[in-house]
């Protein structure tokens, strides 16, 4: 503060001082002796000796006991990766002819490297360090500690620093990047306090949770807030199930705990929903029941075994429901049946909607990866899914999934349906990639805005089925239309690629 900032400041207290003063001796009272609250706390008494009004208490969670019990158990984790050097972007800085870069117009040897750059190749980046920090918390006085597996994946080193300011270097014992889990361990340290892992299960929306991790490398950093929504699908990957809170989590609380009120860890702080990098009161956690089941695994083998069922699935929605004959859209569509697989081999066929696994009932269809991939490899489950206009209970032998072969596929919504078709020919299914045995038709235009681009569908897409019936060619197509009337909802079996997915379309108004 300059000296005179400091008498401005001085001369407008002395002026606020002054016409207080004189408003008070004009008899005047702005604060009502039963109205007026101390800011310490208490009311303030009157002077004439009547009882006051005693002010309203608000009871507020005070959570510095739970921080003080948590915090020894909560790590900070640094690792290091090199980054391998690769060619600039074009007009990257530093780049050919970009500002900064060999032959731009600031070098003076701008003449110079044309000839240079054809002989020798344009410059690269050198090999770098790629440091990132995480957040952990010890689980087991060995010196196990869980964290994130996007905190130390396909880190050189890794480096835990305990609160007491130890450093200690770290090994990976077992990660699962579907679920972002990494089980890590240090060797050497002594007196570590390891959590009580909760039971997330129990958590409801509205109850208070505390993230512990160190946003922004500040380490042990506390922050509070609700249960804002469960079992959240955030487009991470099959088995996305997350706890959705408003505490405040920010880069570098990736791996740090949720905990409840007890102090007992309920989740694994993630990932963030923020378009400029920082919290804005939407943040997901995993949820700590998940984590203990495979945890298991992890230490023992290094890596997860799932369970396979054998189909690629997709939501319900109200269209396709409508196509279907479903009364809601409830469920888990089979676009695909992967051949001899387990779902397969029980009798499950495409186009069959799943709505109840192992006795527990499938409502979405991303509920459905995540009750499979729980099942132990080898178990038989009964699994009942719609057909037409009845339903069917499949006895399905659950196999080892090997490489991801369940996925969830999306879909769009839809009297003209926006899009032109031609037969399938041999020649034009080689063109595309496909068997040339497949029988369809191929679109050859999709209308903007129409009700094709609307539900999803592309050029180059080849229509298997149209409402259930397989069209072998465009006067096939044509009829199928036909006969499913005017104004109702279509729904097409697509080929795309090596999948097949199925779209309904809804005709416009």
């Amino acid at each position: 503060m300059t000296p005179r900032t400091g008498r401005l400041a001085m001369g407008a207290v002395a002026l606020i001082g002054f016409a207080v003063g004189v408003v008070l001796s004009a008899g005047l009272d702005l604060f009502p002796r039963s109205e007026a609250i101390s800011i310490f706390g208490g009311a303030e008494k009157p002077s004439g000796g009547s009882a006051a009004t005693p002010a309203p208490s608000v009871n507020l969670p005070d959570f510095s006991p739970l921080a003080e019990h948590a915090a020894p158990s909560v790590v900070n984790i640094s690792s290091t990766q090199e980054v391998k050097g690769g060619p600039f972007a074009p007009g990257e800085p530093g780049a050919p002819g970009a500002p900064g870069g060999p032959g731009g117009e600031d070098d003076p040897f701008h003449d110079f490297f044309g000839p240079f750059e054809r002989f020798f190749g344009p410059p690269r980046h050198m090999p770098y360090k790629a440091k990132s920090l995480g957040s952990g918390f010890v689980i087991d006085p060995a010196g196990y500690i869980l964290t994130n597996n996007h905190v130390v994946e396909n880190a050189e080193e890794i480096v835990v620093k305990l609160p007491t300011g130890k450093e200690f270097k770290a090994k990976v014992v077992g990660r699962d990047s579907k679920t972002d889990i990494a089980l890590i361990e240090i060797h050497g340290a002594s007196d570590l306090v390891p959590v009580v892992l909760g039971d997330s299960d129990d958590l409801k929306v509205g109850q208070w949770v505390v993230a512990i991790g160190n946003p922004f490398g500040l380490e042990n950093t506390v922050t509070a807030g609700i249960v804002s929504a469960m079992g959240r699908h955030i487009n991470q990957g099959p088995y996305d199930n997350f706890i959705q809170t408003d505490a405040a989590i920010n880069p570098g609380n990736s791996g740090g705990p949720l905990l409840n009120t007890r102090g007992d860890v309920v989740g694994i702080n993630t990932a963030i929903f923020s378009r400029g990098g920082g919290n804005i009161g939407i943040g997901f956690a995993i949820p700590i029941s998940l984590a203990k089941e495979i945890v298991p695994q992890l230490k023992t083998k290094g890596h997860v075994t799932r369970g396979w069922l054998g189909v690629m699935i997709q939501k319900v929605t109200p269209d396709i429901a409508e196509s279907l004959g479903l009364s809601e859209p409830k469920g888990a569509l089979v676009a695909d049946v992967v051949k001899d697989g387990p779902a397969a081999v029980a009798g499950i066929k495409q186009g069959d909607v799943i709505v109840e696994y192992d006795g527990k009932p499938v409502s979405d269809s991303a509920e459905l990866p995540l009750l499979v991939a729980r099942t132990p490899v080898g178990k038989t489950v009964k699994v009942k899914a719609i057909r037409g206009k009845g339903t069917e209970t499949f006895s399905i032998k659950i196999q080892e999934l090997k490489e991801e072969e369940t996925a969830e596929r999306g879909t769009g919504t839809a009297e003209d349906l926006g899009l032109a078709v031609q037969t399938l020919t041999p020649d034009l299914a080689e063109n595309l990639g496909v068997d040339r045995s497949l029988k369809g038709v191929v679109v050859t235009q999709v209308e903007p805005g129409g009700p094709a681009a609307d539900a999803g569908l592309r050029r180059g897409d080849v229509i298997l089925e149209v409402n259930r019936q397989p069209v072998k060619d465009a006067d096939a197509y044509k009829k199928a239309l036909k006969a499913g009337g005017k104004g109702k909802s279509v729904l097409f079996l697509v080929r795309r690629g090596d999948n097949t997915i199925f779209l309904a379309l809804k005709p416009s108004s």
